[in-house]
């Protein structure tokens, strides 16, 4: 068996780091004056003191690098370790939450899914909204980090196919870990600070504006409203909209950006086709909406904010599109298995997955037009290797397959089939609402039973972590190797 120390050494540190940020809505809660201060300050010295305790108990194991069977550990450890303490202000706060829920809200803002158990947010202690907000955006920061160090040499998802052309991090995991999250926690903050000032300037208070905008750049969808974006101006839907496109790009771009290559963002073939399958989808919703309502301009904003959201898995809702008709309702729901970009805070598929299957698709025809013809299929101008391909389909296929078999068991638990399959959904792909009465843009998930809630949140850190990740250590094989 594999040396278990480096694992939970990390493990502490990062536990030990969660605990330290409760101390930023203990701050919120005294400069309000709302006695909730002492939750947070409570929770923070459990969270600090395990995570220490952890990491100290580990630190005779660490070493410079991280073994492929360890990294596959850390990756999926991590997104349950933090969801159990940051449940705590929930389970010890105001919201008297059962540990059920609290552990629900906790892993789905950490994997920045978005879906809530929690209605009448607007009387909520604004510390416990803050707790929210800064899981979604060190969930977001965090799936980026993932996304471009730890996946690529996992070889998850054909995700193997960005390890070459951004770092080189085999066998460094955890010292080039320190180098690429530097460089895009300064392009995330920046960012935010950007999304949080256009905000203030459509009219929107600094606290709703602080807390959309850590959730907006983490596309994770919390709000501190139950109406969420139609409770705030309307102008703030289309900073939204911006800001959900910015975040949904690859941050290496970014990062690429500004170290001297300033056309880096536009080169990306991803980038183009997730720009104009967004301006497409909108395009169609806003002319089944002129055609419903006439020609005014709610309905392009409503059309556009609402495809941007759920497409990049944000999950915000300003309107509730269950009312517009079965066309946008069956939109939606294919719409958010779509996803941005690899390497952003964005969910579900991603689109450069889709290229890859069409590229493919494209050489099978070639091949069975032309049989003694030699077709390679190509993304953005490279060739792409048998490997990826097969872990690209390979993903697609257990995609499917685990979408499906969580749709049954949340059936099971006794969910109608609208619920059951949307529900499946929002939760593998980290989209947040779902379709129907209950799971939709107007309510929330407070009304499921306990088995369904610990499904979907086992689905949230699946789909998070591109469900290899997860599978991986769940074979006998890992354990033997």
């Amino acid at each position: 068996m594999f040396d278990l120390r480096p694992v939970g050494y990390v493990i502490g540190l990062l536990v030990t780091a969660l605990g330290l940020t409760m101390l930023a809505p203990m701050a919120m809660d005294l400069f309000t004056g709302d006695p909730h201060w002492a939750t947070f300050m409570e929770s923070a010295i459990i969270t600090v003191v395990s995570g220490g305790l952890i990491a100290l108990s580990c630190s005779n194991g660490v070493k410079e690098g991280l073994t492929i069977q360890q990294t596959f550990l850390l990756t999926t450890s991590v997104w349950l370790a933090l969801p159990l303490f940051g449940a705590l202000p929930f389970l010890l706060g105001d919201t008297e939450a059962r540990f059920v829920d609290a552990f629900f809200e906790a892993m789905s803002g950490l994997t920045t899914t978005g879906s809530t158990v929690f209605s009448g947010l607007e009387d909520l202690p604004q510390g416990l909204i803050l707790w929210r907000a800064i899981m979604q955006w060190l969930g977001g920061i965090g799936i980026i980090v993932v996304a471009m160090v730890f996946l690529p040499e996992l070889r998850v998802g054909g995700m193997q196919i960005f390890r070459t052309e951004s770092f080189d991090t085999f066998g460094k995991i955890l010292p080039r870990a320190t180098q690429i999250s530097s460089r895009i926690s300064v392009i995330y903050i920046t960012i935010t600070v950007l999304c949080t000032f256009s905000y203030l300037a459509c009219g929107m208070r600094m606290f709703d504006a602080v807390v959309h905008a850590m959730t907006t750049v983490a596309t994770g969808g919390f709000s501190s409203y139950d109406a969420s974006f139609a409770a705030l101006p309307p102008a703030a839907e289309y900073v939204g909209v911006v800001f959900m496109l910015a975040a949904a790009l690859p941050f290496v771009r970014y990062v690429q950006m500004i170290s001297g290559s300033p056309t880096a963002l536009f080169h990306d073939s991803q980038i183009r086709v997730f720009l104009i399958t967004v301006s497409v989808l909108a395009a169609l919703i806003t002319l089944y909406l002129w055609q419903q309502a006439g020609m005014t301009e709610r309905s392009f904003r409503k059309a556009i904010f609402n495809v941007t959201s759920i497409m990049t898995g944000t999950g915000y809702a300003s309107d509730d599109y269950m009312t517009w008709g079965g066309f946008p309702i069956m939109a939606f729901f294919f719409i958010g298995l779509i996803g941005g970009c690899a390497g952003s805070t964005a969910c579900s598929i991603k689109i450069f997955r889709y290229q890859l299957l069409f590229t493919s698709i494209k050489a099978q025809i070639r091949q069975l037009h032309s049989p003694h013809g030699i077709f390679t299929p190509q993304y953005d101008g490279r060739t792409v290797s048998e490997d990826i391909l097969n872990s690209v389909m390979a993903f697609f296929m257990l995609f499917i397959l685990t979408l499906g078999v969580t749709a049954v068991l949340l059936g099971m638990t006794g969910l109608d089939f609208i619920t059951s399959i949307s529900g499946a959904a929002a939760a593998l792909a980290n989209i947040g609402p779902g379709l129907g009465q209950e799971i939709g843009p107007a309510g929330n998930y407070s009304g499921l039973n306990d088995t369904a809630k610990w499904i979907l949140s086992v689905a949230m850190l699946i789909g998070r972590l591109e469900l290899m990740a997860v599978y991986a250590i769940l074979t006998i094989q890992f354990w033997r190797s």
